[in-house]
């Protein structure tokens, strides 16, 4: 590992602990943990998907567009390796989508076809209890090494005990409601990103970078400022004019 991706990991693990201990949002955490994926581990892209109260997955972040749409289609189909991760709780590893017949008949057409030829997953588990799994995609083949994979596990074990946390002290039912706010809030920033798209002449992946520079910029919950952007408190105009450092 070299000195500058070193560092890049420790700010990434202090970020995390930083927001551990503060009043924080989980799709805060949750979108911060696949941008920092993206950063540190070099892959094409990166989505995480949460499992409801019903134990059904559902997606809460992702670092495209273009990648979000191949994580829905994976949810509809029911196959992939994220789904896999989730129900296995193992992590799930395909160097070359392209090299060996497939698990996911209907799910492997679709990643090669948006440019994915490599595919991993690792479940977000405390024990035997699995919440979710983090997937990480890349259009070249064996990108992800055994270090690599290692720190995608260990961000998405830091995620868990994020989403966690609070279970010693509170009900089951308790949290099932917070996991169901967090994914809930997911529709709110879809919907913003949206409103700043059309406002914009955006297409909806620059629509999130604004949104999301803007909550930075600002030390605000980016759960916030979408629910500003949705109820008109906030100006939009002045999301817009925010673009992510």
């Amino acid at each position: 590992m070299t000195a500058n991706r070193e560092g890049r990991l420790v700010d990434a693990f202090v970020r995390a602990a930083d927001t551990l201990v503060a009043d924080y949002d989980v799709v805060g955490l949750l979108q911060q943990l696949v941008d920092d994926c993206v950063d540190l581990l070099e892959v094409g892209a990166a989505g995480l998907l949460l499992g409801d109260q019903r134990g059904q997955l559902r997606l809460v972040a992702s670092t495209s567009d273009d990648l979000r749409l191949l994580e829905l289609f994976q949810l509809q189909v029911d196959q992939g390796p994220c789904v896999e991760a989730f129900t296995t709780g193992a992590a799930v590893h395909v160097p070359d989508l392209s090299a060996a017949s497939s698990p996911w008949p209907e799910f492997t057409p679709q990643a090669l076809g948006r440019g994915f030829r490599s595919v991993h997953a690792v479940p977000l588990r405390l024990r035997t209890q699995v919440i979710g799994a983090l997937g990480l995609f890349d259009p070249r083949i064996d990108a992800l090494g055994t270090d690599d994979l290692r720190v995608a596990q260990a961000l998405a074990d830091v995620a868990t005990i994020g989403v966690l946390h609070q279970r010693v002290i509170t009900s089951t039912e308790a949290l099932n409601e917070q996991l169901q706010t967090a994914l809930n809030t997911r529709v709110v920033i879809e919907q913003a990103k949206g409103v700043l798209a059309e406002r914009g002449g955006l297409d909806m992946g620059e629509a999130f970078t604004r949104l999301r520079g803007y909550a930075r910029r600002h030390q605000s919950r980016l759960s916030d400022v979408a629910r500003g952007v949705i109820d008109g408190s906030l100006d939009s105009r002045a999301v817009l004019g925010d673009r992510d450092a």
